[in-house]
């Protein structure tokens, strides 16, 4: 049995803990200043957490071994089953063409270009988030925001902002699935309190999307619909990931909020030609006028309904038990792990959730959009192979990332840090989701951030007292705010609307709303560690 070390390096916490950060510092460095791509960064920054278990914390080497593979193995499965299956069914509504009628159907809902942004940008973009992630939504929102006549500045700049508060459940739920997992906290906990940050964020984006859109007059003219959206949203989100399935959050909340909106009779209003003329400055796309049938719009739907049916069958009582019951639970070999108590730790044991896991639900949806949408079998299956293609090297990253993170969680370098960080006290709530933001920033994504600082939060609350759960999910829910700002987003953001190269133009345009939103959400968390908002907390 190998025992976790807190203070290997000269019997120092202060010194083992700078030794156990090497690795995450060697991955944000690669990524943030060397710009190296982030499949090779996670390589590397997993050889050197390989060192140091080894070398700082004699960690066996077989057991070092193993825990890297047993993370890659989580990492595949259940984490990129369910990004493939997900972008899979997004894949098959574009073969077919299904996704460019349900593009219109959402652009025809208004035609004032603020109501627009928040079809589009917001509820549209999160419906995207839901099912496709790591960057579709901003190229995708971007460019049809541009063919209904927006600057593509202006267009790219709403499409960043509005992708904050359905990240966290991206892609059916994968950053609060592998927060769950690489932290040992049960998913439904994680996912409840996240449910009870992210959901703030959306009353107050929508505000502000229209505010970047048209100033202060429209914010002073489409307030209500804007507000009526977030709080739709807001409310289905919170509900979904607290009582329903964290995997349905987004898209139960997109649909809701695009629904608020249809029944706000200021949104259905027609714009001033003043607004218009100021707003719309590039040319409008001609297809947006195409008439849909009636029958090929609800098949453009059909996709999204099937998921939410399924997930929804698949929480009934006797249905989830059944599904349950078919997980199983790997002794993992060469692996025998004891924390510093002497207890064995819970990653000694991997569980593999068959039919239960949202990868094998979407799935099943994606089997049913098939037949729904009329694709062959052959052309299914085929889809299905480009899209494993397509996110090649994001399976080769993840599965990385989540290796180091086994291995920094197994050797004991997450524990040494949060020992280390846990003297903030207090304050360490408030700094929680900047940790979190950070992390995003530099690795564009939630799923990563996760994986690589979600067990050195909770270790750190335990450390202060503070609540586990809290800190898991700050590190999540900050996470998002630092997506718009990441340069794998801009980058996306800049080629989907022909602004190659001025990428720092939308970082300064978007970096101030970024920190506003992260110190909103530093007090948040703060104040839901005291008891001002701790009744917030379940």
């Amino acid at each position: 049995m190998f025992v976790q070390q807190l203070e290997p390096v000269a019997d120092s916490l202060g010194l083992s803990a700078l030794v156990a950060a090497l690795p995450l510092l060697v991955v944000l460095v690669l990524l943030g200043a060397v710009r190296m791509k982030a499949h090779r960064a996670g390589l590397i920054g997993l050889l050197t957490a390989g060192l140091v278990a080894c070398l700082a914390y004699e960690m066996p080497v077989g057991q070092a071994l193993s825990g890297a593979v047993e993370g890659a193995v989580f990492g595949l499965f259940p984490i990129m089953w369910i990004v493939v299956n997900a972008l899979w069914v997004y894949r098959m509504t574009v073969r077919t063409r299904h996704f460019d009628i349900l593009r219109r159907s959402f652009g025809r809902l208004s035609d004032d270009p603020r109501i627009q942004a928040l079809v589009v940008a917001f509820c549209f973009g999160a419906l995207l988030e839901a099912l496709a992630g790591f960057g579709a939504p901003v190229a995708i929102c971007s460019v049809m925001l541009v063919a209904l006549g927006f600057d593509p500045v202006r267009a790219a700049v709403v499409s960043l902002v509005a992708n904050t508060a359905p990240v966290a459940f991206g892609a059916m739920g994968t950053p609060v699935v592998t927060l769950a997992q690489v932290t040992g906290l049960p998913l439904d906990s994680v996912a409840s309190v996240v449910g009870r940050q992210t959901p703030l964020l959306a009353l107050v984006v929508p505000l502000i999307l229209v505010a970047l859109v048209d100033g202060r007059r429209g914010l002073r003219e489409t307030w209500l619909p804007a507000l009526v959206c977030g709080v739709a949203f807001a409310v289905v989100q919170f509900a979904a990931a607290n009582y329903v399935s964290a995997q349905l959050a987004d898209i139960g909340a997109a649909l809701a909020g695009a629904a608020a909106l249809v029944a706000v009779p200021a949104a259905r209003r027609p714009a001033a030609e003043p607004v218009r003329a100021a707003v719309l400055t590039g040319a409008r796309s001609e297809d947006l006028d195409e008439d849909d049938p009636r029958p090929e719009v609800l098949r453009a739907y059909a996709p999204y309904a099937l998921i939410v049916v399924i997930f929804s069958v698949a929480q009934i009582p006797p249905v989830k038990d059944l599904f349950d019951r078919a997980t199983r639970q790997i002794d993992w070999p060469f692996l025998d792990v004891a924390g510093p108590d002497g207890k064995p730790v819970g990653a000694n044991v991997l569980a593999l959730p068959l039919l239960s896991t949202g990868g094998t639900l979407v799935l099943v949806a994606g089997l049913g959009t098939a037949l729904v949408l009329g694709l062959r079998a052959r052309e299914a299956v085929g889809e299905w192979a480009r899209t494993v293609h397509e996110l090649r090297y994001a399976i080769l990253t993840v599965t990385s990332v989540l290796a180091l993170a086994y291995v920094m969680n197994l050797s004991g370098q997450a524990a040494t840090i949060g020992n280390f960080v846990a003297a903030a006290g207090a304050g360490l709530a408030f700094l929680s989701p900047v940790l979190g933001w950070f992390g995003v920033a530099v690795s564009g994504s939630d799923t990563s951030a996760n994986a690589l600082f979600g067990a050195l939060q909770v270790s750190a609350a335990h450390q202060s007292g503070l609540s586990p759960e809290l800190l898991a999910a700050a590190n999540s829910s900050g996470g998002v705010l630092g997506k718009m700002i990441s340069p794998q987003n801009l980058t996306i953001a800049c080629a989907a609307v022909g602004l190659a190269g001025r990428e720092g133009d939308l970082l300064r345009r978007v970096l101030p709303w970024s920190l506003v939103l992260l110190l909103v959400m530093c007090l948040i968390v703060l104040l839901q560690s005291t008891a001002v908002l701790g009744w917030m907390l379940p």
